[in-house]
């Protein structure tokens, strides 16, 4: 794994954003992992690893994540960033066409990006996000977006395993390094790794559902949609409605998890390496 960063333009300035990669840098096929809202790149270390034999692997921490940095205006984090970040990000990876799998807010952003005339995404893989999001699914994820702190760090681990049930299925040592990532050490404790203010936005904005039937529809790339089937966030109405207008779209459904799956275990990363092979 390597470390790189591009910088980045927001209303109040310049910021950094971090990404890692994995296999070699002359390998013209190009997959670009986005995580979910509050997570960061480092839950794809175990797909990056396997795929990077077979593509260059870029997993990038969105700004007020992880190792990126945070802005200074709050009101920035959105997709118009993120978009714009990702841009500069792929005119640095100096490749015409990527793959992109994106877990939740990661795969928001792909879909707005394949939507796009002139998209440079060749394959989307969407993991448990789909064409709507409801207002009540947003309530609840921002409820949790609130700083908590730790004395150790096997205490946060208890959080994530209480809070990420999709993920139960992980051994210990993805847990020990899901939490080593996932947060960092503050005066009060060690608290989860990204910027409290994505949380103040999140509430502040999830107040009506979130209609992306329209960019959906306009995204002519090959797809694959992860469900997990307890979620709330992609739930069964959107799945099938989505089945029924592109019936060409490869569906990896996982019974009794909610959002949102881990991609960890062997069975999904045997699924989406066989996926991206075949299409």
């Amino acid at each position: 794994m390597r470390t790189e960063s591009v910088t980045g333009l927001s209303s109040s300035g310049l910021h950094r954003m971090v990404y890692h990669e994995w296999g070699s840098k002359d390998n013209e096929r190009v997959l670009v992992c986005v995580h979910g809202l509050a997570r960061n790149s480092r839950d794809f270390d175990e797909i990056a690893k396997t795929l990077s034999r077979e593509y260059r692997v870029i997993c990038p921490d969105i700004v007020g994540r992880g190792e990126s940095d945070w802005l200074l205006n709050a009101a920035d984090y959105g997709m118009p960033q993120y978009l714009s970040d990702i841009t500069v990000l792929l005119a640095r990876l100096n490749v015409e066409k990527v793959d992109w799998l994106g877990t939740s807010m990661g795969g928001i952003i792909g879909m707005l990006l394949a939507a796009m005339p002139k998209s440079p995404i060749r394959k989307l893989i969407l993991n448990d996000i789909g064409a709507f999001v409801s207002q009540e699914a947003l309530g609840r994820i921002g409820e949790y977006l609130v700083p908590k702190y730790y004395d150790t760090l096997d205490e946060a681990q208890v959080f994530m395993q209480t809070t990420y049930i999709g993920l139960r299925n992980l051994t210990e040592d993805q847990w020990k390094n899901l939490t080593k990532h996932g947060f960092r050490q503050e005066p009060q404790g060690w608290t989860q790794h990204y910027d409290p203010a994505i949380g103040d936005v999140t509430r502040a904005t999830s107040t009506q559902d979130v209609d992306l039937w329209p960019v959906w529809r306009a995204i002519q790339c090959p797809q694959m949609l992860i469900w997990g089937e307890d979620s709330d966030v992609l739930n069964r109405a959107t799945v099938e409605q989505m089945q029924q207008e592109n019936a060409a779209m490869s569906l990896y459904s996982l019974p009794g998890i909610p959002h949102v799956p881990s991609l960890m275990e062997d069975a999904h990363i045997q699924e989406i390496t066989q996926w991206l092979r075949d299409n």
